[in-house]
């Protein structure tokens, strides 16, 4: 019996865990992309040598940003100050693995810290929401709760008509799980707003002109998708999306 072949995506790690070294991603991304995407998840560790993404990238269908418990270091989008905890390896890794995707053509997904990822790697500037910007909504649930409690906090998105996300998710609004601080303040270059939440935060984005298909949201698909279309079907054209681009 032949067997149909499956995209192979890749999974960008986190390098500080607990304060000691490590490269590892949380089992619900990977988990995702195995299950709903229907494709092969392979780690990409944030090795101290960001010349190795070009390698990477020409193994791979495509690439997944994760979101993170880190913030990206206010230096890469010409803040003066940020808060930690910062990943200076993952920040240098992701926006190698950026630039050497949109070299090769190949598609970039992402997720929370992922979408920020994007947009600071295409000239994008960030704000930080616990500093007075953007706080008509709370996107984060009150510190000390479980996750359960995090990821239950929710709030409506109205996506922009004629979008990717638009043809992808089949709704003009719908409910997202929101856990973020940082948001968009400036949008990078070639970026396309997919969505935006009530008090204008940018919840999704898609390329435009940018040389390889990027779409990226500010929420979390991964967590417990089952029974929200919106977020299955992410990762549906997600999978879709890199088996068109296998082999190239």
């Amino acid at each position: 019996m032949t067997v149909s072949a499956k995209p192979v995506i890749g999974v960008i790690s986190n390098h500080v865990v607990e304060d000691e070294g490590a490269y590892i991603v949380k089992a619900r991304y990977v988990d995702a992309v195995a299950r709903y995407a229907d494709a092969v998840p392979l780690i990409c560790p944030s090795v101290e040598d960001a010349g190795n993404a070009a390698a990477i990238i020409e193994r791979l269908d495509a690439v997944l940003l994760t979101g993170a418990t880190s913030n990206i270091e206010p230096g890469r989008y010409g803040a003066a100050s940020g808060r930690a905890p910062f990943d200076p390896r993952r920040d240098a890794m992701s926006g190698a693995l950026i630039a050497a995707a949109m070299a090769a053509g190949k598609p970039v997904f992402g997720i929370c810290r992922g979408l920020q990822e994007i947009n600071v790697a295409l000239g994008g500037k960030l704000v930080d929401q616990r500093d007075g910007s953007n706080q008509h909504l709370a996107h984060h649930a009150p510190e000390g709760v479980n996750l359960d409690a995090m990821f239950a906090h929710s709030h409506a998105i109205e996506v922009v008509p004629g979008t990717p996300l638009a043809g992808i998710a089949g709704e003009k609004s719908f409910a997202v799980n929101s856990v973020h601080f940082q948001a968009i303040g400036t949008l990078g270059r070639g970026l396309v707003v997919n969505a935006r939440a009530a008090d204008g935060v940018v919840e999704a984005l898609s390329s435009s002109g940018t040389g390889a298909p990027i779409l990226a949201v500010q929420w979390h698909p991964e967590w417990r998708p089952e029974g929200r279309a919106h977020d299955l079907a992410f990762w549906r054209n997600m999978g879709e999306v890199a088996r068109a681009y296998m082999g190239r």
